[in-house]
């Protein structure tokens, strides 16, 4: 129970460390290696704030913009950025581009597989990255919007609203992608070589965010994060969100479970931390860094933080029949720890292993959380929990 916890801290008492200097904070790397030597009470009491991290394709992604009234006024109902489609059906000059619309004159995969080199994600990218982007809009003509169209070249900086909102990132565990089929096959997962050819894996294992906080007890609505390379926050539960999953006797997720939505300011955000990517045979996307920080509240948070790669799970799913046919079905549950060695077995035969994720990547939003939090830059937020469809679990 909760009163019996013989480490007891809030994120108020950790706050004030941080603003005197005096928090001790490390990464969930290095958090594993002292939970591994000294156990969870010791480290609850050593340590105040653990970070995360993960770089990813996040397809749910995308930014509302408003691009400011020319004059005479429009009322857009047709947009297009760099020529990739825009939504226009929120107001007269608010949008939102998602990260995997294409080009309207891609060719998608009518000729297989496509390349889908160009769409919403790198429109952001192209933002964050100060470019200059290509705005056409079309309008149908009102009294008080009377312009019927509009094309302007702007930057990011010359917007008046730009705002990363993204619907479903960071999800906490995925599955490990495998092809039993005789041909290749495009996915989000990236390509499935035939018959076993190859295994992806899309999650930074211990050092990915919710994967650290299985429960989500320090993690909800108003929690402060990395987001994109500038300060972002959790505002509702991500599309797709679970808990109730199969989990270890830890409480570990063994397959895909919660999720997060985020938001932050554009205009502060990276090129670094935002960038389009292209799937071929799928199509375009976001790749998206995310940190969160974990405070140490007690010694159950600590030993859930100090899961290792060994203690942490997910399951051996075929994309050539059973995910595109709803059947739940797995072919194994692989730990972390093995998925990073380079390879596993699959049906007795040794299968290599590939990350979609960043794992350098992720060891550097991590870093770089932790010397914000260090240097007093962020302090942590009082989360409004649980996140909404996310059942009660009771502390140990």
């Amino acid at each position: 129970m909760e009163g019996e916890f013989k480490v007891k801290k809030t994120i108020e008492d950790i706050n004030k460390k941080i603003e005197k200097g005096e928090a001790v904070v490390l990464t969930a790397e290095e958090f594993v290696s002292l939970v591994k030597e000294v156990g969870p009470v010791t480290a609850a009491k050593e340590v105040d704030v653990v970070t995360t991290g993960t770089f990813s394709p996040m397809c749910s992604s995308g930014a509302f913009i408003n691009f400011g009234h020319p004059s005479p006024t429009i009322k857009a109902y047709r947009v297009w950025l760099n020529d990739v489609p825009a939504y226009g059906g929120l107001a007269a000059v608010d949008l939102y581009i998602g990260a995997t619309e294409p080009r309207e004159d891609d060719p998608l995969n009518k000729v297989f597989p496509g390349q889908f080199l160009y769409g919403g994600g790198h429109v952001i990218h192209d933002l964050v990255a100060g470019k200059k982007i290509y705005l056409r809009a079309l309008g149908y003509g009102t009294h008080c919007y009377p312009r019927k169209s509009f094309e302007k070249e702007f930057t990011i900086h010359e917007l008046v609203d730009a705002v990363l909102c993204n619907p479903r990132n960071a999800y906490q565990n995925y599955n490990c992608a495998i092809n039993l089929s005789n041909k290749i096959l495009y996915t989000y997962m990236g390509v499935l070589k035939p018959n076993l050819g190859n295994a992806n894996y899309a999650t930074a294992g211990c050092l990915s965010p919710l994967l650290k906080d299985p429960y989500l007890k320090t993690i909800g609505i108003g929690t402060r994060i990395f987001l994109g390379g500038a300060k972002g926050y959790v505002i509702w539960a991500g599309t797709q969100h679970k808990t109730e999953v199969k989990r270890t006797p830890k409480g570990a997720p063994m397959q895909p479970a919660a999720t997060l939505m985020v938001i932050g300011n554009l205009k502060e955000m990276s090129p670094e931390w935002l960038v389009g990517t292209s799937h071929i045979g799928y199509g375009c996307s976001l790749a998206v860094g995310i940190g969160i920080p974990i405070p140490i509240l007690n010694e159950q948070v600590a030993e859930w933080a100090g899961l290792s790669d060994e203690e942490l799970f997910t399951q051996v799913i075929d994309y050539s029949y059973d995910y595109p046919n709803g059947i739940k079905r797995n072919y194994g549950i692989v730990s972390y720890a093995e998925l990073k060695s380079g390879k596993i077995t699959v049906l007795g035969k040794e299968v290599p292993t590939f990350p979609i994720s960043s794992l350098p990547k992720a060891r550097k939003i991590a870093e770089i959380l932790k010397n914000w939090i260090k240097q007093g830059e962020m302090l942590l937020t009082e989360p409004v929990n649980p996140l909404p469809g996310t059942k009660l679990f009771p502390m140990r």
